[in-house]
């Protein structure tokens, strides 16, 4: 048998799920180790969404988690459509609730979670494997772990809580009929980029051309974020920094609108828009939260938030079993994210068709994106669209 380590409660990934989990638990006086498989540098570099809505600030304010992007968040109230159709700006802060974005990248808020939890006491764990869960169905579920010297030891405590994403050991560990998973494979796949080049424009920019999406997103004063619509199964490094910045130069219609801020392309790698949710979010003593839960396209910019309330909703309904033994909250979890859940679904799903018209000259092809076309004309047009879009574009 292993050395075996016990805590109240174990937390597989270290992204902002776990990490607000952790946090919360830690300022309601309850034990509970991080186990990371990848080591501390990689997680708090890698760049992932900027975007917290006012619902996400807020929870992370409320618990002593926001002074960071408080202090260097800015805020961000208005995006633009360009297209054949010329382009429009929505100022979306002024729409619908009257709220704004703040653009803050996750590597960033990763960062200042992983200094506040150390800082609270906390016992977090890099470069560990999790190499399997035993008794998830009992009183005294256990994380087998692999170190990164290749010690290896089971960490017992009473509930787990699996954050590490759809390729994790929580999702693997759940038996058969367990869980029902609702998957969607968009047929889209962005090459995402990060340039060292100051951004082009102030608003958030999407660009609708007949050779595939294009997308403009401010990170920081000299780093911006770029994606590119590819085909499926694209080498990322066929992509030279010649070759992308001619792409967006098309794509983002230069020669009408202005030029483009450029710089040496940092980082390059597709994503396939793929959309998963698990339902029920728990297995007896275990319990999903954040991209093990709920995968969800980056079209709209909602995954860090649902990690945000996935783990706040956790947190409390966890408390209240290890403080006040009241499972009530563990018992209705499922039942009080999902509907949040399948909204921000339906939303980023309706991104994905306003944003990506087939490519190609097919009569299908043809047709579809003309309705591409007429949806962006009602958003330019009708309020009642401005406002429903400014009310799911900023809501979680």
């Amino acid at each position: 048998m292993p050395l075996t380590q016990r805590t109240q409660v174990v937390i597989v990934g270290a992204g902002p799920a776990g990490l607000v989990l952790g946090n919360m638990l830690r300022a309601a006086g309850i034990d509970c180790v991080i186990v990371e498989r990848q080591a501390r540098a990689y997680v708090e570099q890698r760049g992932r969404a900027g975007f917290l809505a006012p619902a996400s600030v807020r929870v992370l304010e409320e618990h002593g988690l926001a002074s960071g992007l408080l202090a260097k968040g800015q805020s961000h109230g208005t995006c633009a459509f360009r297209g054949e159709h010329g382009q429009f700006e929505l100022n979306y802060g002024e729409l619908g609730q009257r709220q704004v974005l703040t653009v803050y990248p996750q590597q960033f808020l990763v960062t200042d979670l992983i200094a506040e939890f150390l800082q609270r006491g906390g016992d977090i764990r890099f470069g560990t494997t999790v190499t399997g869960m035993h008794g998830i169905d009992g009183d005294s579920p256990s994380v087998d772990c692999a170190g990164p010297d290749g010690d290896t030891y089971r960490l017992t405590g009473e509930y787990v809580a699996g954050c590490d994403g759809q390729r994790g050991a929580a999702l693997r560990a759940l038996p058969a009929g367990a869980a029902t998973s609702f998957r969607r494979h968009h047929g889209v796949t962005w090459l995402a980029l990060l340039a060292q080049a100051p951004p082009s424009m102030e608003a958030v920019t999407y660009a609708v051309h007949e050779r595939g999406f294009a997308g403009h997103m401010a990170r920081t004063a000299t780093v911006t974020r770029f994606y590119l619509q590819v085909p499926r199964g694209e080498d990322p490094e066929a992509w030279t920094d010649a070759r992308v910045w001619k792409e967006l130069r098309t794509r983002m219609r230069t020669e009408e609108f202005g030029p483009l801020r450029e710089g040496p392309i940092l980082e390059r790698t597709t994503v396939d828009l793929n959309s998963a949710v698990s339902v029920p979010m728990r297995y007896g003593r275990l319990f999903l939260a954040g991209d093990a839960a709920s995968l969800i396209s980056p079209s709209a910019a909602k995954g860090a938030n649902l990690a945000v309330m996935t783990a706040r909703t956790l947190a409390a309904a966890l408390t209240d079993a290890l403080v006040g033994g009241d499972e009530r909250g563990l018992a209705g979890y499922s039942e009080a994210c999902l509907p949040r859940i399948w909204h921000a679904q339906e939303f980023s799903h309706w991104m994905i068709n306003l944003l990506h018209g087939p490519v190609g000259d097919g009569e299908d092809a043809v047709f579809l994106r003309r309705l591409q076309h007429a949806r962006l004309m009602s958003l330019r047009d009708m309020r009642s669209h401005q406002d429903h879009f400014a009310e799911n574009y900023v809501g979680i």
